[in-house]
């Protein structure tokens, strides 16, 4: 049982909430039931240890019953509040080695469409961003060098476990990114509101990357420019625009059901 919240180990673990102090370890923290039960089930060599509020036997039982195959930790309920930045911590915490791809290998693959974060800073547009990714079946996330760390607990707790699911790769400038996905095959379509071309008239037959810009002032013009279109969400209503975690969805799943409805049934 740890129950001095002020040891080495709870601040090591602390510290992981800052981006230098998880590259510098080269880990990150998963905290809560969802996000531990995910990595632990879609990327268990990564996992280096487990940390388990003992005042919540009840959220934690599942990761009780069984040996995990790495060291798990009880913590009195002090200890645990200060190994997070929650304000209400959920009663698990799982630390792991990053899960990160490189560029070619996200790119190498079948699927039929990628999703491309440029200067996107908000933690939970991000962690909002791949958990769509996820559910509308993309092949991978790409993530900027210019965007927020996606090993950020605010991005980890946003994806609630899609952060395993998919291929992400991270800290390649646009440009890079770009070429990256024409030489994989990929044809680049900017998701901007300065697009001419309307989503429901866009091609989204074939290989293709979504590319996502920044929350509150989009993509550039000299990166739309080297885009193959720039495509636009209609508005129909009143609203002034759709935040990026919403725009993105929308355009995700308009991929996704377009690839859907053009493969034949399976008998």
């Amino acid at each position: 049982m740890l129950t001095n919240p002020r040891a080495e180990r709870v601040r090591s673990v602390r510290a992981l909430g800052r981006r230098s102090a998880r590259e510098r370890a080269g880990r990150f923290v998963a905290e809560g039931p969802q996000a531990a039960r995910e990595l632990l089930a879609f990327a268990p060599r990564t996992v280096l240890e487990v940390y388990v509020d003992s005042s919540v036997p009840e959220r934690t039982a599942e990761f009780r019953s069984e040996p995990l195959g790495v060291p798990l930790h009880e913590c009195s309920p002090e200890v645990f509040a200060a190994l997070v930045d929650t304000a209400h911590p959920q009663g698990i915490l799982a630390v792991a080695r990053p899960i990160d791809v490189p560029l070619e290998q996200a790119l190498d693959g079948d699927g039929g469409f990628v999703v491309v974060l440029s200067n996107v800073r908000d933690p939970g547009n991000a962690g909002t961003v791949i958990r769509g990714a996820d559910a509308a079946g993309a092949a991978a996330v790409i993530v900027s060098d210019s965007s927020v760390d996606i090993y950020n607990p605010k991005v980890v707790r946003s994806t609630a476990g899609s952060l395993w699911h998919l291929p992400i790769s991270i800290g390649h400038p646009v440009e890079t990114i770009i070429d990256a996905c024409r030489d994989a095959g990929l044809r680049v379509l900017a998701a901007d509101g300065a697009g001419e071309v309307l989503l429901p008239d866009a091609d989204l037959t074939g290989r293709h990357a979504w590319l996502m810009g920044n929350e509150a002032w989009g993509l550039p013009q000299e990166v739309r420019d080297l885009c193959d279109e720039v495509v636009r969400v209609p508005i129909y209503g009143h609203a002034e625009s759709l935040n990026l975690a919403m725009a993105a969805t929308v355009c995700m799943y308009a991929s996704a059901d377009t690839q859907r409805r053009g493969t034949p049934a399976v008998p």
